[in-house]
């Protein structure tokens, strides 16, 4: 697709995922300009981009590194340069951890532990290796995920992660995902603040029975800017914010510009108020809310299939015809990048480049 740098969005070989740079530049450095005021760092969550292009920009704009979901995700940041990693996860297994210690070559990785097995078998493959692993406790502060309870449990863990060679405890995290859906700005804050006070307590407990507390992170899209301002937190891991979609929007309460869509073609007018178009579920993630058809009459319904997408108007009309093209929302961008190769790069219309999703299926 470098054949269509510098060409009219709409003339790409579709369906093809867009993202507007001037969107995503404004977002990321809204979050940046607020860490900064804060005083807390920033460590965007690498699983809803993917894109080395895009964690560039954040690194350029003054993230101080990135957080990832998985491994996989790790190791692609890792082979790009990227020094600064947390896997806000928990990584099991003699296959994995040996995965794990061969990238501390290439870069400063934390992990995320919980329990005192998963401990003992990181330890043990440090140790065995003559590498010093950073490890963050994780938190539960409400999401009823993973996570150690607060207070006491934290310190038990501190306390064994201090007795382990290769091991250096580095901090705690923990994410407030239960208070994302609260709509009220002022009753979100309060939940916020009151779960990244479990976090940010335990810290202190750990602090005060000698433990080194160099980060606390936390924090999502979905809460900021709310966490950012808490006393005690050191970072934060918002991501998918830059791009939006339908579900940080709606369903989060988030008032980012919409930076991601999806452009499909119209193959098919079956009748006045019928509009069918080449992307379905393989193309446009449904399972967090449905994408929003953009520039078009006010529509009644619709339905997507795993190729195709059937959107019924309310009135009928002549627009859009066959082989226009249609823009869509996505409905939820994390799980709507990782069903694409490429991302088309557009400013003002025009595709200025062409970015390979290099986190791509990375699930182990």
């Amino acid at each position: 697709m470098n054949s269509a740098i510098g060409q009219d969005k709409r003339a790409l070989d579709a369906p093809v995922l867009v993202v507007d740079l001037d969107a995503m530049e404004e977002s990321i450095a809204r979050i940046a300009r607020t860490c900064r005021e804060h005083g807390v760092g920033w460590r965007p969550h690498t699983k809803g981009q993917k894109t080395l292009e895009i964690v560039r920009k954040e690194i350029e704009a003054g993230a101080i590194g990135v957080t990832c979901a998985k491994l996989g995700e790790a190791e692609v940041m890792a082979d790009a340069g990227i020094r600064e990693i947390l896997i806000a996860n928990q990584i099991v297994g003699p296959a994995k951890i040996a995965r794990l210690i061969a990238l501390l070559d290439k870069a400063d990785v934390m992990v995320a532990v919980d329990s005192h097995q998963n401990l003992a078998e990181l330890a043990a493959a440090a140790a065995h290796s003559g590498e010093t692993l950073r490890v963050v406790i994780e938190v539960d502060i409400g999401m009823k995920r993973a996570g150690v309870a607060p207070g006491a449990p934290v310190l038990a863990l501190a306390n064994a992660i201090a007795r382990h060679r290769g091991l250096e405890f580095s901090g705690l995290m923990g994410w407030e995902s239960h208070t994302v859906a609260i709509a009220d700005p002022a009753e979100k804050e309060r939940a916020v603040a009151a779960a990244i006070a479990l976090l940010t307590e335990s810290a202190a407990a750990c602090r005060t029975d000698g433990h080194m507390v160099t980060i606390v992170s936390c924090g999502g899209s979905g809460t900021f800017p709310y966490c950012a301002r808490q006393p005690g937190v050191t970072e934060i891991q918002a991501g998918g914010a830059i791009l939006s979609a339908n579900y940080y929007r709606t369903q989060q309460h988030l008032d980012f510009p919409v930076a991601l869509t999806v452009l499909a073609t119209v193959t098919s007018r079956p009748t006045p108020t019928r509009i069918i178009i080449d992307a379905g579920f393989k193309a446009m993630s449904t399972h967090a809310g449905l994408p929003i058809p953009v520039g078009i009459p006010e529509i009644r319904s619709m339905r997507i299939s795993a190729e195709h997408s059937t959107i019924e108007l309310l009135r009928p009309s002549e627009l859009p015809q066959i082989g226009d093209r249609l823009e869509l929302i996505a409905g939820h961008s994390d799980s709507t990048i990782n069903l694409h190769e490429e991302i088309a790069a557009v400013r003002r219309g025009k595709a200025e480049a062409i970015w390979r999703v290099a986190g791509r299926g990375k699930i182990r």
